[in-house]
């Protein structure tokens, strides 16, 4: 058989429902001359049965099946590059796919000039809905050749490996393989691969499809997503260490800051989101794992976070825990705290006390937020639903507080309105606001939902009430948080079953699920989505441009 141009290897585990998918993905790309390594890690399933049967469709395919499960993705890439033939070699999991002409791009960047690996834009596809996003769009959004990654450290944040094609003499020149018996294995050989690498081509065009499953059950979720296993929290700081020493060893210490930020931000964000969601034990747990660690980074790595994410790093190491979730809940949604404290120099503190160590002061210190000076429709407010209780027919009534730290707002009744918008139409529901105390309001709505105006077609999707506040010819638009759990109401409003339920992620807002039924479902929405196609579209405005 003639040298292949590249090889890909496809590795599987227990997936042979999307194996096929992935394997056709490199099957048309259109640079044919390929070698697709399937490389199983002893699947238990019918992934076997698959595998041979699209090596015998295409000799381009071989199937190599390890003799014992190896628990990760390395074990499976490695013995697979032992017998790559080709000169360029990419990676590829079975639950993802490559665009078609991913390998001539890549390809092409390496046969214009002599680098080591070569590397483009990660398309996410998330499986819940179907929306299209790219992966760190703004290091990806240009065509460039770095002459090593201290030319631009931000992609420290590109840790994948799959979105890259490696020239194989670089990979033997520097032994560089993945790491096996841990997990996380990308993070430490893109690490690695950036820092050995003495130029790269970066290209803008999309050479990965990862098909994202952000709410997966827990058993069926990637690695990644396994964020409630504390296994998973000591893995993500095992490999950070990992990198560290290499990072030492290597002579690359003047990347730790960049490394450390890109940690803080990227690795630590993704739990600090979910901290509203765990128990007290969980995060006790979680405190004492990853605290060390952050005891260790870089000072100048927490400045170049914003202060909300701070907040709650720093409420986790000096374990307050209650409080870090939170402050957990506004993350990326400007919410304010509970409460605040100032101290005589007028330094504002995020809690009901001023923090003890110089530190904590330092990072807990949200005078930098300027809750009591900015404008009013950017403040900082925090409303949540402290109770809810099923109404009559598609309605539920609301208790809700509304907490206003720096006390912007004037002591006495407030209007405020609800908001939500299945269609193009606003459904608002006026009510009033009293004051509990300084700083915190409280009210009751009625919210019937019954009444919200949709669309003759019907609407198919979620929405969020907001609360709005109006001062002084003013208004402000905020968040609505809800308790976090609670029963959810299922009912019906005319050709739609509607639910009322807790978000369940994120910052836990109420959350309202419109689904059609009946005539709507069946034949309008079918209609009016062909009518509604992009050609149909421009011949009706040809239509009504012609008629003017």
């Amino acid at each position: 058989m003639s040298t292949p141009d590249a090889t890909v290897t496809v590795i599987v585990y227990n997936d042979a429902e999307r194996l096929t998918r992935a394997v056709d993905s490199v099957r048309r790309q259109t640079h044919a001359n390929v070698e697709i390594v399937i490389s199983d890690d002893h699947s238990t399933d019918e992934t076997p049965d698959v595998a041979r049967r699209l090596a015998a469709e295409d000799p381009r395919v071989r199937h190599l099946r390890l003799e014992r499960n190896s628990g990760g993705c390395s074990v499976p890439r490695n013995r697979a590059l032992e017998t790559a033939r080709a000169p360029y070699l990419m990676f590829l999991d079975s639950d993802d796919e490559l665009p078609d002409d991913a390998v001539e791009l890549l390809l092409a960047a390496h046969r214009e000039r002599e680098i080591d690996f070569a590397m483009g834009a990660v398309q996410r596809v998330r499986v819940d809905n179907g929306r299209r996003s790219t992966w760190m769009p703004h290091l990806v959004a240009e065509r460039r050749t770095l002459g090593g990654i201290e030319a631009d450290p931000r992609l420290l944040f590109e840790h994948l490996a799959t979105s890259k094609m490696y020239a194989r003499a670089f990979l033997d020149r520097h032994g560089l393989r993945f790491p096996e018996g841990i997990h996380y294995e990308d993070q430490l050989f893109s690490a690695q691969a950036y820092c050995l690498a003495k130029s790269f081509t970066i290209i803008p065009e999309p050479v990965y499809r990862w098909y994202v499953a952000p709410f997966a059950a827990s058993e069926a979720a990637s690695i990644s997503n396994q964020r409630h296993k504390l296994t998973n929290v000591r893995d993500r700081v095992h490999v950070q260490h990992l990198i560290d020493a290499f990072l030492a060893e290597s002579g690359h210490e003047s990347l730790r800051e960049d490394k450390d930020h890109k940690f803080l931000k990227h690795d630590f964000r993704m739990y600090a989101g979910d901290l509203p969601y765990r128990d007290e034990e969980w995060l006790s747990s979680f405190a004492d794992i990853v605290t060390p660690y952050l005891d260790t980074l870089t000072p100048g790595a927490f400045a170049r976070l914003p202060r909300a994410e701070r907040v709650v790093i720093q409420l986790i190491r000096d374990h307050r825990l209650p409080e870090a979730r939170l402050a957990a809940r506004g993350l990326g949604h400007g919410v304010a705290p509970r409460q605040v404290t100032t101290d005589e120099q007028g330094h504002t503190y995020w809690g009901a006390h001023i923090p003890s160590s110089e530190w904590s002061r330092h990072e807990l210190d949200i005078s930098d937020l300027e809750l009591e000076t900015r404008p009013f429709p950017s403040a900082q407010f925090r409303h949540e639903i402290t109770e809810i209780t099923r109404g009559p027919g598609a309605s539920v009534d609301l208790t809700i507080r509304t907490y206003d730290p720096a006390l912007r707002l004037p002591v006495g009744p407030r209007r405020a309105t609800l908001l939500i918008s299945p269609g193009r139409r606003r459904l608002r529901v006026p009510f009033r606001l009293s004051p509990v105390r300084p700083g915190i309001f409280e009210g009751h709505a009625h919210l019937d939902l019954a009444a919200a105006p949709l669309p003759f077609h019907g609407f198919a999707g979620v929405r969020h009430p907001l609360l709005r506040l109006e001062h002084q010819g003013l208004s402000h638009t905020g968040l609505l948080l809800a308790p976090l759990t609670f029963p959810s109401l299922t009912t019906q409003v005319p050709s739609h079953r509607l639910t009322v339920e807790p978000e369940g992620h994120g910052p836990g807002r109420l959350q309202v699920r419109w689904e059609p039924v009946g005539v709507t479902a069946r034949v309008v929405r079918p209609v009016v989505r062909r009518v509604a196609r992009p050609r149909v579209k421009r011949a009706a405005r040809l239509l009504a441009s012609a008629l003017k």
